[in-house]
């Protein structure tokens, strides 16, 4: 079974996020947005990719597999997460060969997909991971990581997709 890892940032300090990531042995981080900056100092690109670096984690972004300007202002104005999800997976659809590429990584290297928003069901992130399950040969198994409880890192397993 191929595990794959996501992980939102938001309401996270730095020192959380990167002892979500050492404690779940994450090697790659695979920046899903669209825009890699951030308000929050350090989840930035440039910033995020050197510290990663210093524990040992690559950082890959990939801007095609965020979710497009239109998309996401559509989604604030009108609050329609249907109408979004709709949305983002037509445009997914136009990323195939990206897709196939990811898949690829997601077999050599312990992943972890990378967006902003805590909760992954509000999430383009969780189509992402969704969407590489029939592009591996074995069964993916997506876990959701979450802020740290008690010391704890929480793992949300979502349905392992066939």
């Amino acid at each position: 079974m191929l595990e794959l890892m996501t992980v939102g940032y938001e309401g996270l300090s730095l020192q959380e996020f990167f002892g979500i990531l050492e404690k779940c042995k994450v090697k790659t981080i695979i920046d899903v947005r669209e825009m890699p900056l951030s308000r929050k100092k350090g989840f930035s690109k440039t910033s995020m990719a050197a510290e990663l670096a210093k524990r040992g984690i690559s950082y890959r972004h990939i801007q095609a597999l965020g979710c497009p300007k239109p998309v996401r202002n559509d989604y604030r104005e009108t609050g329609d997460w249907q109408a979004y999800t709709v949305r983002f997976m037509n445009y997914l659809q136009t990323q195939r060969d990206v897709m196939q590429d990811l898949a690829e990584i997601i077999q050599n290297e312990r992943c972890c997909l990378l967006c902003f928003e805590e909760d992954y069901n509000f999430c383009h992130r969780k189509y992402v991971a969704e969407g590489l399950a029939p592009l591996v040969p074995d069964q993916l198994k997506i876990n959701h990581l979450t802020g740290p409880i008690q010391g704890r890192v929480v793992v949300q397993p979502a349905l392992a997709a066939a």
